[in-house]
C-alpha cells in the first residue's frame, strides 16, 4: 500500500474521542477541554462524523469549532485527521501539541500517542495509550485506541481483546464494531467478522460506511457480486463516499474487468469535493492500470496525482507520489532511474518545514527504499548496509512493523544468494499482510523444493483481494501464474 495513504488510513482508525467533561459529569470518560460550550457543540458533531469514517463531512464542524475556540486542542487534532492533505494534517497535528498544555492529562496522553505513531514509534505510542486505558479503564473510547494500537502492529488476538472490552463496556458504541471486525478479518475468523460487521450495519443504517466495511470483508474472502452490492448501498446513503467507489472497482480489477473498474473510477473523481478525494481516485486508477500491466498508464496517474500536490505545496503528498514513481520504476527493472526518485522522495521531506520527528522516520525508510535498489542491482554488501541501519534503528524505536521490514529486506538478499531456507525463515518473520512478502516465500519455497508450500503462499498472494494497493497489483498476476504452474 501506499506509504503516505495507508498512514492516513491507519490514523482514521487510531484517533480516540473524547466526552466533554463538563457536559458529562462523568469522571471515568476522557474529558475535552475547551473554553467554548458552542466550540463543543460543533466538535462533537464532527466526532460523529469522524466515527463514521465520513471525514470530509467532519471538515465544516471542527472548522467551526475552532472559529469559537483557536486552542481547542482536541478539535485541532481531529481536523489533522480528517484533512484531505498531507500539508493541512502536519499542520493541525501540531497545533494539537502546542494547544495540549491546558488539557487533561488524559487528551495530552491521546495527543502524544498519536504523534509518536506518526513519527513511528509504535512501542511508545502503545505504551501512552496503555496508559490512559489504565487511567479510563471504563472509557470505551480509550480501550478501543488500544485495540487499534495493537492491530496496527498486527497484535490481532490483543486488538480483539481491548476491542470486545470496548463493545462489552458500551454495546451501542458503533466504531469498536468497525475496528473489532477488521482485527477478526486478520485472524481469518471469517465468520465472526461477518457477524460483527452486520452488527455494525444495524447500528447505523443511515451511515455509509458500516455498508463500505462489510463490502471490504466480502471484497477478502472474493464475494465480489455480493461486495458490491453493498458498496451500492453505502454510495446509496451517501453518494460521495469515495472509499466504495474504490471498492467497486477492486470488485471489478479483481474480475479482470478493467474497462468497468476505469469506468468506476471515473464517477469517483467526477464525485471529488476536494484535492484529497480527488488524488485518491487517480491513485486508484494507477493501480488498475499497474494491476493491467500497463504501468506507463499507471505512471501517469501518479504524475497527476504529484501536480496537485505541487499546487498544493504539499510535501509530504509530493513525497509519497515520488515514492509511488520509484516503485513502479523499480518493478520495471529501471534500478538508477528508482534510486533517483527515491531520493527526491526523501530530499523533498528533509528539506521541507516538516517537523524533525517526521524527517528522521522517513529517512528510517528511506534506508529500505536504497536496500531494495540495491538488491535489484546486485549490491547485497551495500543492500545488507542498509538493512542493518534499518534495524538498529527499529530496535529503539520499539516498532514491529520496521523490524517486519527489515527481516523481509534480510529475506530477499538470501532468497538472491540462492539461501531458500535463510529466506524462509526471514520472510515469514516478514509482514504476511503484505502479498509481495507471500509471493516471494512463494518462490523460495518452490526453489527449495517445498511444493505444497509454495502452492499455499502463492495462493494466498493470488488471492490476497485487498483494496486497491500497489504491492498487490506488482505481484498479483506473477502470482496467479505461479500458482498455476504449481
Amino acid at each position: 500500500m501506499r506509504q503516505t495513504r495507508a498512514v492516513f488510513r491507519l490514523l482514521s482508525l487510531l484517533v480516540a474521542t473524547a466526552i466533554l467533561a463538563t457536559a458529562a459529569e462523568a469522571a471515568d470518560k476522557i474529558p475535552a477541554t475547551s473554553n467554548s460550550t458552542k466550540a463543543v457543540g460543533f466538535f462533537m458533531e464532527g466526532r460523529k462524523l469522524v466515527d463514521d469514517l465520513r471525514l470530509t463531512d467532519a471538515i465544516p464542524y471542527f472548522q467551526k469549532a475552532l472559529k469559537e475556540d483557536g486552542n481547542f486542542a482536541l478539535a485541532h487534532l481531529f481536523m489533522a485527521q480528517a484533512a484531505p492533505i498531507a500539508k493541512t494534517f502536519f499542520e493541525e497535528m501540531h497545533k494539537a501539541e502546542e494547544t495540549s498544555a491546558g488539557t487533561s492529562h488524559g487528551e495530552q496522553l491521546m495527543i502524544k500517542g498519536f504523534i509518536a505513531g506518526v513519527n513511528a514509534r509504535p512501542g511508545v505510542q502503545l505504551e501512552l495509550y496503555q496508559e490512559l486505558a489504565k487511567e479510563y479503564p471504563d472509557d470505551e473510547r480509550a480501550q478501543m485506541l488500544v485495540g487499534t494500537a495493537y492491530f496496527a502492529q498486527q497484535e490481532y488476538t490483543e486488538a480483539v481483546d481491548h476491542l470486545k472490552k470496548a463493545v462489552d463496556t458500551a454495546p451501542g458504541f458503533a466504531p469498536a464494531y468497525n475496528q473489532l471486525g477488521y482485527a477478526y478479518r486478520a485472524l481469518e475468523r471469517y465468520d465472526e467478522a461477518e457477524a460483527t460487521f452486520k452488527k455494525y450495519t444495524e447500528l447505523l443504517p443511515t451511515d455509509p460506511n458500516p455498508f463500505d466495511s462489510y463490502a471490504e470483508l466480502l471484497l477478502k474472502i472474493g464475494r465480489f457480486d455480493e461486495s458490491a452490492a453493498q458498496y451500492q448501498k453505502a454510495l446509496a446513503v451517501n453518494p460521495h463516499f469515495a472509499n466504495s467507489f474504490t471498492g467497486i472497482a477492486a470488485c471489478m480489477m479483481y474480475q479482470n474487468r478493467h474497462v468497468d473498474a476505469l469506468a468506476e473510477i471515473q464517477k469517483e473523481i467526477d464525485a471529488a469535493r476536494n484535492p484529497g478525494e480527488t488524488r485518491l481516485a487517480l491513485f486508484t486508477r494507477a493501480v488498475v492500470y499497474m494491476d493491467e500491466g500497463k504501468s506507463d498508464m499507471a505512471m501517469k496517474e501518479i504524475n497527476r496525482e504529484c501536480a496537485i500536490a505541487e499546487k498544493l505545496k504539499d510535501a509530504g503528498s509530493m513525497s509519497g507520489d515520488r515514492f509511488m514513481i520509484a516503485t513502479i520504476l523499480l518493478e520495471e527493472g529501471k534500478s538508477d532511474e528508482a534510486m533517483a526518485e527515491f531520493k527526491r522522495s526523501n530530499d523533498i521531506v528533509q528539506e521541507s518545514s516538516l517537523a524533525a520527528d517526521v524527517k528522521a522516520a522517513n529517512a528510517l525508510f528511506h534506508h529500505a527504499n536504497v536496500a531494495r535498489v540495491m538488491i535489484q542491482k546486485g549490491d547485497l554488501a551495500s543492500a545488507r548496509t542498509e538493512t542493518d541501519a534499518l534495524r538498529q534503528e527499529a530496535e529503539k524505536r520499539q516498532s514491529r512493523n520496521q523490524m517486519r521490514l527489515a527481516h523481509e529486506l534480510s529475506g530477499l538478499i538470501a532468497l538472491e544468494q540462492k539461501d531458500y531456507a535463510g529466506a524462509i525463515t526471514e520472510l515469514k518473520q516478514a509482514n504476511q499482510q503484505d502479498p509481495r512478502v507471500l509471493y516471494n516465500i512463494a518462490l523460495a519455497s518452490q526453489a527449495s523444493g517445498k511444493t505444497d508450500d509454495a502452492r499455499s503462499y502463492a495462493k494466498a498472494a493470488a488471492k490476497f483481494y485487498g483494496l486497491p494497493f500497489m504491492n498487490y497489483a506488482c505481484v498479483r498476476t506473477k502470482a496467479e501464474k505461479l500458482l498455476a504452474a504449481l
